[in-house]
């Protein structure tokens, strides 16, 4: 304790020569605590002078402030802090040309009065805090707090252990401002909180700020041992477990019971080649590879990439084919037990696959379903697969803009992989499944190729005996595949493509068709689904007929699978709650699990009024009817305006249609005056209703016409009437396409009555019976028998 006295004694007399006129150093990493002695290093000229000046002038005294915000052009015009300490300058240990580095030894807090003008470099005025001995109680609580917290302190973090053991052992009340200042300097706070300590003058409130900031020392300290030991725990667990692992293994292979890693997969690779039969040029390269890979050191990359491809090859079934099923009549009940009606196509499928018995091989045919969302294309081409007894296997091109993902990556890349086919033959291990290609219409196009042009090769029967993957670099036959693509249209399916596949319509149901198919096929799957059974719940078939015909109106039954799902969810939320135990759906209570129908009728009008007639259109989605009006303007300009966001074909059709009307009526001397100089004294407007929908095509020609004729002549089209074709300038009447869809789209809104251009009696006439039966159809050569059949007389 002596020692410390005499120390106390030559602050005291030190700090009677404190000066009040200080030069000034700017710090920046971290300030500097009073009765410490600290060695400091400062670069630059100024910096320099500055050391030589406190020297020289100074008596060896100079301020040392903490920087506030820092100027990296010139330190010493950054702003600082108000509030610094005083420090003696022991020795200059080190001076060059730029630098100087100092022992200094921390005097007293002080706290900035003025900056000093005029002078050669920074000084200030300034007021120093003078200490005196404290001895209160509450200052002694919080010293022994600190000396508690420092203990804590050394058991977490050893690094502190021994720098502050000595201190806490030569802690001594009577002077707890320099054990205070000593434990500061010694924290890894942060700067900022360091200053905000270095300006409290009141030491026991500085006191309670250390002991705050042990406190959260302590924390971090507590937390980092943790850490460290879960670190330390698994790398040691880790590490124990790797040498146990490599002793056994090494012990295995001296007794004989395992192989090392290399030989185990090489002899899996050429037992796997007994069970297959490669062809001449995969067998050279399997064994090219294999006396590469036994070359490889396993932890190369090339092996990796050597091993997987190796795998690849031999993972394929070469040589292995299921064996198909030879009996036509389980084909036919198949296809019957999953899907009903559709007879024309389960026909045209049974063509196929009785071919396909008889000569072995899928005589290099492709066929596409073409059909609307919902219709049961898909699961068509699953028939298919269980009617021939061949593996199923179903991707979809739709979007696919990177041909890559048809014929695989090239080796070289990182991640290369086999295409989209070999990774199916891989998948169902047989050189005979049925393939099936969805959306084929929506395939895209990209800078990374172009996968229609790729599916080409593996689609065409004369190269696909030699398909080329990029990745396996090796041929392989694809023509025992039978190959089934689907597409909801055909107009964006390239053409090169389109000619290598046999298309197939599927046409959309009508609400008979639809009927059956929800009582035979939808109701028991949904039941399964959710767990009900018919003892609680039963939709009537009016009840279904009403869901037909105002919820699910559309060409598939998709939607009106959807709707069913949605009563059986809701009926078990009625089981569940306690509510009932059987639910009676019928076409009363509906609209209680179904919300407001969708739709309520498609008839548009309910009185006959000139310049409006009924057309029959054909979508990617079936067959649609298309109400067309037209109405005057009287104007001493005369034209024809159009709307409702028709394509190109379709105003084509307009400027045609309006064009032959005019001449018809000029000609046509039995008519009023008035009648034959409509269009030159009034301005028609033609409009298409639902003009959100895009529509385009010829097929509304007639439509468009008869239209205009009926509001020139001011005479109302028969009800219950509907009609397509095209029309040409002549007044000739040419054939259209989707007869199938337009009549299903007439019968489904209840039109019996159908105007179809003459060349079309042969497409009508291949319609299935219950299609034709109650129709009316009028055929037409020319606009003139139009008129015959349906202008009110």
């Amino acid at each position: 304790m002596t020692s410390t006295n005499n120390h106390s004694t030559d602050l005291v007399n030190i700090r009677d020569l404190l000066p009040e006129d200080i030069p000034i150093l700017p710090l920046v990493i971290r300030p500097i605590f009073p009765n410490i002695l600290t060695p400091i290093a400062f670069t630059g000229e100024n910096f320099l002078e500055a050391i030589k000046d406190a020297e020289e002038n100074y008596n060896g005294f100079i301020g040392l402030v903490f920087v506030k915000d820092i100027d990296d052009n010139d330190y010493f015009n950054s702003t600082l802090y108000d509030v610094g300490t005083v420090v003696k300058i022991n020795k200059v240990t080190s001076i060059s040309q730029d630098s100087v580095q100092a022992i200094v030894f921390g005097i007293e807090r002080f706290k900035k009065k003025k900056v000093l003008p005029d002078t050669p470099r920074l000084c200030w005025k300034v007021k120093y805090n003078r200490e005196t001995a404290d001895s209160s109680i509450e200052l002694k609580a919080y010293m022994l707090a600190i000396m508690t917290s420092l203990k804590e302190i050394f058991e977490v973090n050893p690094i502190l252990k021994e720098e502050l053991k000595l201190l806490v052992s030569q802690a001594s009340y009577d002077h707890p401002s320099i054990f205070i200042d000593f434990v500061s300097s010694m924290l890894k706070a942060e700067a900022k909180d360091l200053q905000e300590l270095l300006e409290e003058f009141n030491i026991v409130n500085r006191s309670q700020r250390l002991l705050t900031m042990l406190k959260k020392e302590l924390e971090i300290s507590q937390l980092q041992a943790k850490i460290s030991k879960q670190i330390e725990d698994k790398v040691s667990k880790q590490q124990k477990e790797y040498f146990l692992r490599e002793q056994l293994k090494l012990i295995k292979q001296e007794l004989g019971l395992e192989k090392d890693e290399k030989s185990a997969v090489t002899d899996k690779i050429l037992d796997k080649i007994k069970h297959i039969h490669l062809s001449a040029e995969a067998e050279k390269i399997v064994n090219e590879q294999l006396e590469k890979l036994s070359l490889l050191d396993q932890g190369s990359p090339e092996y990796h990439v050597a091993r997987t491809y190796i795998e690849s090859i031999v993972e394929l079934p070469w040589g292995v084919f299921s064996k198909d099923r030879l009996d036509i009549k389980k084909a036919k009940n198949i296809l019957d037990r999953d899907h009903y009606g559709l007879e024309d196509i389960k026909n045209s499928i049974l063509e196929f696959v009785s071919t396909v018995i008889k000569t072995g091989n899928v005589n290099g045919s492709i066929l596409c379903l073409v059909g609307p969302p919902g219709v049961g294309k898909t699961s068509i081409g699953k028939s298919i697969a269980e009617s021939l007894n061949r593996k199923f296997y179903r991707f979809s091109v739709g979007g696919m803009v990177d041909e890559a993902e048809i014929k695989g990556h090239r080796r070289t890349y990182i991640g290369a992989m086999p295409g989209k086919i070999i990774q199916a033959l891989k998948l169902v291990q047989t050189s005979n499944p049925v393939i099936m290609i969805d959306e084929i219409d929506k395939i895209g196009n990209s800078f990374r190729g172009d996968p229609a042009s790729a599916l080409l090769e593996v689609l065409d029967p004369e190269q696909n005996k030699d398909f080329l993957d990029h990745y396996l670099d090796i041929r392989y036959d694809l023509s025992k595949i039978l190959f089934v693509t689907t597409a909801n249209q055909l107009d964006t399916i390239p053409r090169p493509l389109l000619d290598r596949m046999e298309i197939i319509h599927l046409s959309g149901y009508i609400l008979e068709e639809k009927l059956q198919i929800a009582q035979k096929y939808l109701i028991p799957h949904q039941l399964k689904a959710h767990a009900l059974d018919s003892k609680e719940i039963t939709i009537s078939k009016n009840a279904l007929k009403f869901i037909i015909d105002k919820y699910a109106r559309e060409a598939g039954v998709r939607t009106l699978d959807k709707c069913i799902r949605k009563i059986m969810r809701k009926v078990n939320l009625k089981i569940a709650e306690g509510n009932v135990e059987k639910v009676r759906i019928n076409e009363n209570n509906v609209e209680a699990y179904l919300g407001t129908p969708l739709f309520t009728t498609e008839e548009l009008y309910q009185n006959e009024i000139p310049g409006v007639t009924l057309g029959l259109a054909w979508t990617s989605m079936g067959g649609a009817t298309l109400y067309i009006e037209a109405a005057s303007i009287s104007n001493k300009e005369s034209g024809l305006k159009l709307t409702g966001q028709l394509g190109d074909v379709m105003k084509e059709s307009a400027e045609i249609a309006y064009s032959y009307i005019r001449s018809l009526l000029a000609k046509d001397i039995s008519l009023p005056i008035e009648v034959k100089e409509f269009f030159d004294k009034n301005k028609v407007h033609l409009h298409v209703p639902e003009g959100a929908t895009p529509k385009d095509g010829p097929s509304a020609g007639i439509t468009m016409a008869l239209a205009l004729y009926s509001l020139a002549t001011d005479t109302p089209i028969r009800k219950g009437l509907a009609m397509t074709g095209e029309l040409t300038l002549t007044g000739k009447v040419l054939p259209i396409g989707g007869v199938r869809e337009k009549t299903i789209a007439a019968r489904r809104v209840g039109i019996f009555e159908l105007i179809l251009p003459k060349d079309n009696k042969k497409d009508f006439d291949k319609l299935p019976d219950f299609l034709k039966t109650g129709l009316t159809v009028n055929y037409v050569d020319y606009f003139t028998d139009v008129i015959k059949y349906a202008v009110k007389k």
